[in-house]
């Protein structure tokens, strides 16, 4: 049984992601997302708030498994018994951050593999950043993201919502 993990912040999981994701549970037994929760990035939502919405996005029946982690991906990767990180690439401009990362992993954890797969052409341009700046700015982000995640970013980020609402609460 080969097993993978895909780690991120997914701070707002998005269709590039989810595309990502599928391929990947094409391609291995068993898929891992892990939600980084990572002290030195702000980000939007909560760790446990981004896990949520990666499992809401997931379609139904999905049988991805989905964490919250900190420290390193390669960490995550044995403890969940996978010999895989996936990692996705949207353009050459992704892939020099992304092979030093690999090259790292690959010294702390030489049984540990990185493969890269890239999004679909669809999804090249989406960034979670950009989405966010959309969201912020009035835009629509349908179609872009799942539509539990677009609830969550109007309620978070739409000219006039409360920011200090959690991802999942009503406004009074």
């Amino acid at each position: 049984m080969t097993a993978a993990v895909y780690p991120g912040s997914f701070d707002p999981i998005h269709q590039g992601h989810l595309d990502v994701i599928e391929r990947a549970g094409q391609i291995f037994d068993r898929v891992v997302v892990g939600v980084l929760d990572n002290s030195l990035k702000e980000c939007l939502f909560s760790a446990e708030e981004r896990a949520q919405l990666v499992r809401e996005s997931l379609p139904a029946g999905s049988t991805v498994e989905v964490v919250h982690f900190s420290g390193l991906a390669v960490s995550l990767a044995v403890s969940q018994q996978a010999g895989v990180i996936v990692r996705g690439l949207r353009a050459v401009s992704d892939l020099d951050s992304e092979f030093q990362m690999a090259l790292m992993n690959r010294r702390l954890e030489p049984r540990v593999h990185t493969v890269f797969l890239t999004t679909g052409f669809a999804n090249v341009y989406l960034s979670s950043s950009l989405i966010k700046d959309v969201c912020a700015h009035g835009g629509s982000i349908e179609g872009l993201v799942a539509p539990s995640v677009a609830v969550a970013l109007r309620r978070r980020l739409a000219p006039g919502a409360d920011p200090s609402l959690g991802a999942f609460e009503e406004a009074g």
